[in-house]
This record gives structure tokens, C-alpha cells and sequence, in this order.
């Protein structure tokens, strides 16, 4: 980004970036040339940001400063990744299957936390990584759930490797797929033997805040297994989903509504069906699919 671009907040998050990544504490020198600021500029900012603790000086050199420090550990004990563990605990152990967590980037999914049981010790956790839409489950759950005009970025990827677009096998297919059904599938594009099936987290529409995404044999992804697996992850992500809108307002729930702002009462037979449906028991079609009893060749998995 050109410095006259930029704002004044641009600018202290491009230095505190710069400290932060950098394989040895960096001058100033280093840092107005790293970001592209005039010296003298970048001089200035790091005055404000040594104050306020986001930089330490040291000498002629800078650090991370403490306020830095305090954000990580807040960020490690309240992150996304936190707040999803147990529900991919949770997962895993339903399922037996490996389980991850991923967040959309620029033009990519980005792997953020995985549960991997000992049986599939054999398949790639890919923690860390970015990962393409055409080649993975988890960004084409994402990709699907972004409005059409945000997509192309994602879309530019696959272009960029070969893969088509178009046609009944193109990705725009799988994509509409994914949208219709609520469930990224994929079999072996990235590595054989591997499956996955992912499904967003949309708390409000056109806006995934991550995917939830369960790996494993290809052979443990057939028709019959399928419905159970994705049941589970329905579960999962809609849990995940309450996680994040938090819990309801003491005071909203506390408060009656007004005689005006009372709804209407359902019919009698409306009330016995809402009724009927809360109280169904869950289909044994929901249960999970036992673990493989054959050991994979080492690959490299998709999520």
C-alpha cells in the first residue's frame, strides 16, 4: 500500500507487524524500509507506539512490547480457536473422524485448530495452512456462503491451477452444490484415500465466520454414512453458532413485552405440531459411523 495511502492506523499496525515478524530485533532503518515509510515518519509512530507499549526500545534496536504480550495471552485464552475446541472434541469423538477449524482469508481457508484421533495419525493435520477452494472442503463451505460478487478472489485460485469453472464437474457447480445443500463434499482432490465434508459457520448472511470440517478415509464417506456424519456436523456448527452470539441480554430476557408487542398466539393445531416436532426423538440414522479397521498410506489430507 502507498504511504500517502495510508492512515495513521495503518501505519503504528504496519510497524507493530514489522517488530513482531521480524527474525531478530530491526533499527528503524530496517523498519521505514520493511514498511515503506520515510524514516523520519516511521520515527515518529514508534514514539507513540513505545509509549503506549506496543513496541519496546532496546538501544537502537525494537521489540514486541508488553501490551503486545498481554494481547496474546487474552487472544490465546479468548480466540475462536478456544471457544471451539470442545465442540470439535466433541465432534471427533462422535464421529471418530479428524476435525478442524478453518477462516477465510484474502483468497484462501486458513487451518486454525484440529483434533486428530490416533487412527488417523496417518493423514496430514494441516494446521497452519492456507488451502485452496477447489481442492478442499472447508474453504468451498465458505466460499458458498460468501455472496457471489465476494467469491472471486477464491475463484481466481483455482483458475490460476487449471482447475474449470464451469461445467458440471466446474467448481461455480460445486459451489451452487454447496450453497443448495448447506455441505462441502469432497473425495481425493487433494490426496487418495481421503474424504471431507465441511460446513460454515454463518451467523449472519453472506458473512462465514469460519468452517468446521470432519476428515477421514474416503471408504468411511458412502451414501449410508453420510447423512450421519452430516447430521453431526449440523450439530456442531449450530452450536458453534450460539457460542458466538453469546448469551441473550439479562434485561431483553427479563423484560415482558408490552401488550402491543405480544405475538399472536399460534392455533391450537400449529401449537400441538411445534410441540410434536421439539419432542421427536433423533434418527437412528444420526448415529456414527464405526472407525476403519484398515490403516491408510501416508497422505497428505484435504480439509
Amino acid at each position: 500500500m502507498p504511504a500517502e495511502s495510508r492512515s495513521a492506523v495503518d501505519k503504528a499496525l504496519d510497524l507493530v507487524e514489522a517488530v513482531a515478524g521480524a527474525d531478530r530485533p530491526p533499527r528503524l532503518t530496517d523498519l521505514a524500509e520493511e514498511v515503506g515509510l520515510h524514516r523520519a515518519t516511521a520515527y515518529r509512530v514508534l514514539v507513540d507506539l513505545v509509549r503506549r507499549g506496543w513496541v519496546l526500545r532496546a538501544g537502537d534496536r525494537y521489540l514486541p512490547g508488553t501490551a503486545v504480550l498481554r494481547l496474546s495471552s487474552s487472544a490465546a485464552r479468548n480466540s475462536l480457536g478456544a471457544l471451539a475446541r470442545p465442540v470439535l472434541d466433541a465432534l471427533s469423538e462422535r464421529t471418530g473422524m479428524m476435525v478442524n477449524l478453518q477462516v477465510p482469508e484474502a483468497d484462501r481457508s486458513r487451518v486454525i485448530e484440529v483434533v486428530r484421533p490416533d487412527r488417523l495419525a496417518m493423514i496430514s493435520r494441516l494446521l497452519g495452512e492456507a488451502l485452496p477452494v477447489h481442492r478442499f472442503a472447508g474453504p468451498l463451505a465458505l466460499v458458498a456462503a460468501l455472496e457471489p460478487a465476494e467469491r472471486a478472489a477464491y475463484l481466481r485460485v483455482a483458475e490460476a491451477e487449471g482447475h474449470p469453472l464451469d461445467g458440471p464437474e466446474g467448481l461455480l457447480a460445486d459451489i451452487e452444490r454447496t450453497r443448495r445443500t448447506g455441505f462441502a463434499v469432497e473425495y481425493g482432490r487433494n490426496e487418495q484415500p481421503v474424504a471431507s465434508l465441511g460446513r460454515a459457520v454463518v451467523p449472519r448472511p453472506g458473512a462465514p465466520v469460519c468452517a468446521v470440517t470432519v476428515v477421514g478415509l474416503s471408504a468411511e464417506f458412502d451414501d449410508h454414512r453420510l447423512a450421519a456424519l452430516q447430521e453431526a456436523v449440523r450439530e456442531a456448527t449450530d452450536e458453534l453458532t450460539g457460542l458466538l452470539a453469546g448469551p441473550p441480554s439479562t434485561a431483553a430476557a427479563s423484560e415482558p413485552a408490552s401488550a402491543s408487542e405480544q405475538p399472536p398466539s399460534a392455533p391450537p393445531s400449529t401449537a400441538a405440531a411445534a410441540a410434536a416436532s421439539t419432542s421427536r426423538s433423533p434418527s437412528p440414522s444420526t448415529s456414527p459411523p464405526p472407525p476403519a479397521s484398515a490403516a491408510s498410506p501416508r497422505s497428505e489430507g484435504p480439509a
